[in-house]
């Protein structure tokens, strides 16, 4: 598949900070690329260097092959959610997508198609200061999607959203990539990310950790295998002897790695040794990203040093 996201070595710098140092990854189209990172590791000013809201210091962030800038229409091209915040409260919904769709040449009659899309044709007329914060996530994503476009680009989409919002947002990310649309899409809810995602980008303190898919990611960070039995020493010793990393867990169980579950199986059979239990263990997403942030970008990572965006900003 042609790459449609692309940044390359991608450096920038705010009065001598550096939020992104040398990033470079790829978006394909068809799939959901989860961005993800602490707070401070450059996730917002990727993207605003990606839609042209910031210049960048040194490297490329290009759309298919192209800055979104030099784009001709780039609102019917790309789709971005950076604020879901963002929207006069005074106005209405309907007025607010109204007005996007003119600045962007988009016909009058796809805003009630995108409010249909999102859930919010019943609340239309209502100003988006007495929006929850559900209801405004909603409507970031009814402007994202308003040029129907072939790129979305989502900072945090799930902001706000209560558990039946979230699982409404997972089927839309997943259908929109099924039509061969490219998803960008950050996020903090890591157990969504593994739901969701089909590929994941991990930053930390603005540089690569990781870029790999879900699978691909966790299978890295094998939990090895828990085994249960009333003779779990003798067993530690057979598992050991046969190439096993072995650990205790309790008073009858074991954490194994390097060994499969059939291969523990077979030896325990052989010994005469019985078991109780055995089960695969995988770790999750989450600890993955934690083990894989904490060990790799250090104490900043936290979040405890940020490059700010702008003067008011925020570089996450």
């Amino acid at each position: 598949m042609s790459v449609v996201i692309e940044v390359n070595e991608l450096t920038k710098r705010y009065r001598g900070r550096v939020a992104v140092d040398g990033l470079s990854f790829q978006a394909l189209p068809g799939e959901v690329t989860g961005f993800l990172g602490p707070n401070g590791a450059g996730k917002t000013t990727t993207m605003r260097v990606l839609l042209g809201l910031a210049a960048p210091t040194s490297g490329t962030a290009r759309i298919q092959g192209r800055r979104y800038a030099d784009r001709p229409r780039p609102g019917r091209e790309v789709g971005a959610l950076l604020d879901p915040g963002a929207g006069y409260p005074g106005r209405s919904a309907r007025t607010h997508l109204r007005c996007l769709a003119v600045a962007g040449g988009i016909a009058a009659r796809r805003v009630d198609e995108v409010l249909g899309l999102v859930g919010l044709p019943d609340v239309a007329s209502r100003r988006i200061g007495t929006f929850s914060l559900g209801m405004r996530a909603r409507l970031g994503l009814a402007g994202a999607l308003l040029g129907d476009p072939g790129v979305l680009v989502l900072d945090e989409p799930t902001g706000g959203l209560d558990p039946d919002g979230i699982r409404w947002l997972r089927g839309v990310l997943r259908d929109l990539a099924g039509e061969g649309r490219t998803v960008f899409v950050s996020s903090h809810l890591m157990s969504e990310m593994e739901r969701t995602a089909d590929r994941l980008v991990v930053i930390g303190r603005g540089r690569l950790l990781a870029d790999l898919t879900v699978a691909e990611l966790t299978r890295r960070n094998d939990g090895g295998v828990l085994v249960r039995s009333p003779r779990a020493p003798d067993l530690a010793a057979v598992l050991g002897g046969r190439g096993g990393d072995v650990r205790p867990q309790g008073e009858d169980g074991l954490i194994v790695t390097g060994l499969s579950v059939a291969r523990i199986g077979d030896l325990a059979v052989e010994a005469g040794i019985p078991l109780w239990g055995i089960s695969e263990r995988r770790a999750s997403l989450e600890e993955v990203y934690l083990d894989l942030t904490r060990e790799r970008a250090g104490p900043a990572a936290s979040g405890a040093s940020r490059a700010p965006e702008t003067g008011a900003g925020r570089s996450r």
